[in-house]
């Protein structure tokens, strides 16, 4: 099923406040980063599919660079140096086929309105290497303690939504190799389990606006469980509870790298 440049996922940040400041928070992590660019490989031109601000777009003149994005909201945030950009959806990626030797879509599928249809696009135009930054929600709902004691209704919220896992995206762009993605402690890219050890962020709204797992569910879910948190920080509950995690410098929370296309390039 195509969608238009008008579609879900343009709607998402343009109808609601999800843009609003989002390049300033959601600043590219220079160690996903290089994992992303170790999986692109010597691609000498790339299509970063729901590119939003930029993130993880491959800097310098080489390779050459087209970001698609459906939302004007996002599109504008875009820096005057960034690579053109296309309003486009992924359902309908306006190339032609093999017109790029590298695709890849940072945290966004769970965005698209068809992740079928999305991730055959981004074969279809890139066929050699196809590079997706997603997230487990099997291993965030083991792993990460907002949404086991505080939050799990967020899950249940981005799974109506029709959040694929990372097997479904695994076996739609088959074959494939699948590397964990570790969040450092200091994560600089404020996605939804950045602030596993900063826990206090969760408790600012401009956190919280810019993850749109938290923007996009019912807002008295996440106020309840702010208040909760906020108290369990003031009386140094969290800090007991989660000592363990106090020493560690990265987490598996389910983020995944899924790399499509080598065995065919």
């Amino acid at each position: 099923m195509a969608a238009d440049a008008a579609g879900t996922t343009g709607d998402v940040y343009d109808r609601t406040s999800l843009a609003v400041g989002y390049s300033g928070r959601r600043r590219p992590d220079p160690r996903i980063a290089a994992q992303i660019a170790r999986a692109l490989g010597p691609a000498r031109s790339v299509v970063n599919v729901g590119a939003g601000a930029g993130s993880y777009e491959p800097a310098g003149p080489r390779p050459r660079v087209v970001a698609v994005e459906p939302s004007l909201a996002m599109l504008a945030q875009r820096a005057s140096d960034a690579a053109p950009s296309v309003r486009a959806v992924a359902e309908h990626l306006p190339f032609a086929t093999a017109g790029f030797e590298a695709a890849m879509a940072s945290l966004t599928v769970h965005h698209w309105t068809d992740p079928a249809c999305g991730l055959a696009e981004m074969q279809r135009v890139a066929p050699e290497r196809q590079v997706v930054l997603t997230w487990d929600p099997d291993v965030v709902e083991r792993s990460f303690w907002l949404t086991r004691d505080y939050l799990p209704e967020a899950l249940a919220h981005e799974r109506a939504r029709g959040l694929w896992t990372v097997d479904e995206i695994a076996a739609a762009l088959a074959p494939v190799r699948v590397e964990v993605v570790p969040v450092p402690w200091d994560c600089t890219d404020g996605f939804f389990g950045a602030y596993w050890r900063r826990p206090e962020a969760y408790l600012l709204p401009v956190v919280r606006n810019a993850i749109s797992a938290l923007a996009l569910m019912d807002q008295w879910l996440v106020d309840d469980a702010v208040r909760r948190l906020a108290a369990d920080l003031d009386t140094g509950r969290w800090a007991a509870r989660y000592a363990d995690l106090l020493g560690r410098t990265s987490m598996d929370l389910g983020y995944r790298l899924v790399v499509g296309g080598e065995s065919r390039g």
